[in-house]
């Protein structure tokens, strides 16, 4: 199932001042250690009051055609399209086009609670209208939808629950608001987009999908080494994740959208405002007693993140086109350096195991703590995990009997001789036995 958004949270404690140069410097042998242990091709960008304090790209754009990535490299960044389309919304609502409280049904009476459901809803996620890239969406995400076609999906997923009754992510509500734009406008979203946003800010390298000025780079998974992921077709995301971009142009448009230049004040207290952990386009993403707003996103094989400290000035953006590790702990790495904390650029140490060794470890685990069990498989010299109903994945030996799998943060700690394992992730620890 593809997501469209990742959520995100920085724990740790953040010392007054602002980086030394050191510091940041050190960020080029951390991401360059990454590059070459396959585990991040991207980039990143962190500037102050509109000044780029650190930028750098690494890996590929194309690992078929050999071209390196470079700071004019166009990344889909999923779901950080979300705030420029609530900005679209709350320009609207300050032209007085729109109100927090327009009826859905004024533009699409058809979907069930119309009538109750609001642009105020739509942006908070507060709708009940199903998240449409459930289910099935991966056996047609490639195809392009018009309107009409993706209108019909969306009505038949029907309500998960009353409008305004909790909040709960969809990304129909941000397919609807882009289509909304598209009504009262009486032009394309990419034209709205372009007019309303890109010009004024000359965002040189952003557009609603990928144009002949603009080509988005590919994506990329990691499966024993790195392979191409599937294209998920713009039409079908919209304004919940159609944009393209790169870092620095995510940095200026969230400065832009701090200080002023996008939306009135009022509109702004709206963004930033939380019910139940939602604000409307926007999220709160602490970094120790640091506040910022922001977004994740992910598609295809794409991880993105933008974060804005107003008290500090500071915005940090990453898109990565192929992520083998924990996304968090890159942004924690590249905070920390922009707040002058300690940071380690890791070793990535590997246990070289023979295809007999792995024996040891194959079997059925299961736990009282958890409602999985977990299945141990081979394939010639890797350890090879899967919990119930749920896809594969590659382990890496990381000291004897220790595994892990960093992109979800997974290491699994195995004791043959009592045919047991301790899974760690998240902060837990889950004691599980061979069946």
């Amino acid at each position: 199932m593809k997501q469209l958004v990742f959520t995100f949270l920085i724990c740790c404690f953040v010392q007054m001042g602002f980086s030394q140069e050191s510091s940041l410097a050190k960020l080029d042998t951390y991401f360059e250690t990454l590059d070459q242990h396959d585990k991040f091709m991207g980039a990143v960008c962190v500037s102050r009051a509109g000044d780029n304090l650190y930028t750098k790209s690494v890996g590929y754009a194309s690992i078929e055609a050999k071209t390196k990535a470079n700071p004019h490299t166009v990344y889909k960044i999923g779901s950080i399209s979300k705030s420029f389309t609530a900005v679209l919304i709350f320009q609207a609502i300050d032209k007085g086009m729109l109100t927090l409280s327009t009826p859905l049904n004024k533009f699409f009476p058809t979907i069930k609670n119309a009538e109750t459901i609001t642009i105020d809803y739509l942006l908070s996620h507060r709708s009940g209208i199903h998240n449409f890239t459930d289910n099935d969406f991966p056996t047609w995400a490639t195809e392009t939808k018009t309107r009409s076609e993706l209108l019909k999906i969306i009505e038949a997923g029907g309500s998960d629950f009353t409008p305004n009754s909790k909040a709960q992510y969809s990304n129909s509500n941000y397919v609807l608001l882009s289509y909304i734009l598209e009504i009262i406008y009486n032009k394309p979203f990419a034209a709205i987009l372009q007019t309303d946003i890109i010009a004024p800010l000359k965002l040189a390298d952003t557009s609603f999908g990928s144009v002949k000025s603009n080509p988005v780079c590919s994506s990329y998974k990691y499966f024993d080494k790195w392979r191409i992921e599937s294209d998920t077709d713009c039409s079908v995301t919209m304004g919940a994740g159609g944009i393209v971009s790169t870092v620095n142009d995510l940095t200026i448009f969230f400065h832009a959208l701090f200080s002023g230049k996008l939306i009135s004040e009022n509109s702004l207290v709206q963004m930033k405002t939380m019910t139940e952990g939602y604000g409307k386009g926007l999220f709160r993403m602490p970094f120790g007693n640091k506040i910022g707003y922001g977004h994740s996103g992910g598609i295809d094989g794409f991880h993105s993140i933008s974060i804005y400290f107003p008290d500090d000035e500071i915005a940090y953006s990453l898109i990565s086109n192929a992520t083998n590790c924990l996304v968090n702990n890159l942004s924690i790495a590249v905070l920390n350096a922009t707040y002058n904390i300690p940071f380690e650029v890791p070793t990535f140490a590997v246990v070289q195991y023979t295809s007999a060794d792995l024996d040891n470890y194959l079997g059925v685990y299961s736990s009282e703590q958890l409602p999985i069990k977990i299945t141990i498989t081979k394939r010639d010299k890797v350890l090879v995990g899967q919990g119930t109903g749920q896809p594969s994945f590659d382990l890496e030996a990381s000291s004897e009997n220790t595994f892990r799998f960093d992109p979800a943060g997974i290491v699994m700690v195995f004791d043959p001789d009592k045919a047991t394992l301790v899974l760690k992730q998240g902060g837990g620890a889950f004691f599980m036995k061979k069946e």
